[in-house]
């Protein structure tokens, strides 16, 4: 059983002035953010410390989140990077023997604003209707102070973010079985990326966000992988600039969720804001070259218009089985493929981490040339 201990009052209050009474967990103080939610069941630990979450406020749909713990293996970075957590129910007394410890203290030690006992099922359908929206968690009296407080969310924007994420220099990772190097942009990379390299025998050179074409070509890596991150891809010109100039190394590259939308950008193609964006690990995807539909782990609030691509420099590979919006694109005039999902194992008959295969696959027959 789900257990919490009673503690002080907190509010949700959304920038169209509506607001939501809780309680508070995690730390107590105020904090500002968009407020997004996500489908997933599990893995709420790896939710909080996934660097695309950043400046947002999330919630989860699912109405019980602690109770198998937190532990120190499970980060996906340093440190959470969301503003804010909203939950049903947490659990004070988590059961698994991975453990280490419960969400709130993870909450309070991370410095994470959080609310729960709200009906997050309402909020979910809010969202739904009107959008992703700007919100503000608090334990002050939010009625007392809401004026200057609504002031503040019409203000609030993520700006920026690649630039505040990004490593400042280079790191490497590897095993002793490395066959093969790869560069790694890294836009706020999810620590479970580098490791699907690592595991399948690669060398991989982490590099700062706006590493140019002859830094990389210094490296001389078999293959580039353009990693996740979070906020507007548009606003991120010089990337944008420079892959330009690093497609033109010929280096066999793979393109992971906002590494999707930058090289598309590069090369004609335009970026729009979903209305409430793809996020949690029961998204479906239809892949058209193998004619099946798979389960991803998504994290976007942008996608790709797949038609604003000329058909000759790229096709769309696959589309959202929802909303039809692309997933993934296949280049012709580069040796490139894209996708808006992450490519993550699920250990299961529809295991979409074949893409990983698929590129190690092509830097391989590019060395044997």
């Amino acid at each position: 059983m789900a257990l919490f201990n009673v503690s002080e009052k907190a509010y949700l209050l959304l920038a169209d002035g509506r607001i939501f009474e809780g309680q508070s967990f995690g730390k107590k103080g105020t904090a500002f953010g968009e407020v997004v939610f996500t489908t997933s069941m599990t893995a709420y630990q790896e939710t909080l410390t996934n660097p695309s979450y950043y400046g947002q406020i999330i919630v989860q749909t699912f109405p019980l989140i602690g109770n198998y713990g937190v532990n120190d293996e499970d980060n996906e970075s340093s440190r959470p990077y969301a503003s804010g957590y909203i939950v049903r129910e947490w659990s004070n007394y988590p059961s698994n023997f991975r453990s280490q410890g419960n969400i709130n203290d993870f909450l309070i030690k991370n410095n994470i604003v959080g609310i729960h006992s709200i009906d997050t099922r309402s909020l979910t359908r809010l969202i739904r209707d009107s959008g992703a929206m700007n919100g503000v968690i608090t334990t002050e009296n939010v009625y007392e102070k809401k004026d200057e407080l609504l002031k503040q969310l019409k203000e609030y924007t993520i700006a920026n973010v690649v630039k505040n994420l990004t490593c400042k220099e280079q790191v490497v990772y590897k095993n002793a079985d490395s066959k093969y190097k790869v560069v790694l942009l890294d836009f706020g990379c999810r620590k479970s990326i580098i490791n699907e390299f690592v595991k399948r025998g690669c060398e991989v050179v982490v590099v700062p966000a706006e590493t140019n074409a002859e830094e990389i070509k210094k490296i001389n890596p078999d293959g580039i992988v353009l990693s996740n991150g979070p906020g507007d891809p548009a606003e991120n010109t010089v990337i944008i600039e420079n892959l330009k100039e690093i497609s033109k190394l010929g280096i066999p590259m793979f393109g992971i969720a906002l590494g999707h939308q930058l090289l598309a950008l590069a090369h004609g193609g335009r970026t729009e804001k979903l209305k409430y964006g793809h996020r949690g690990s029961n998204q479906p995807v239809i892949d058209f070259k193998k004619d099946r539909t798979y389960i991803t782990n998504q994290n976007h609030g942008y996608v790709v218009i797949g038609d604003s691509i000329d058909e000759s420099i790229a096709e769309v590979s696959h589309i959202n089985a929802n909303d039809k919006t692309c997933e993934g694109l296949c280049y012709k005039n580069i040796n490139a493929v894209t996708v808006q999902f992450y490519p993550d194992g699920l250990n299961g008959e529809l295991d979409i981490s074949y893409l990983y295969d698929e590129f190690i696959g092509v830097i391989a027959d590019r060395r044997v040339q």
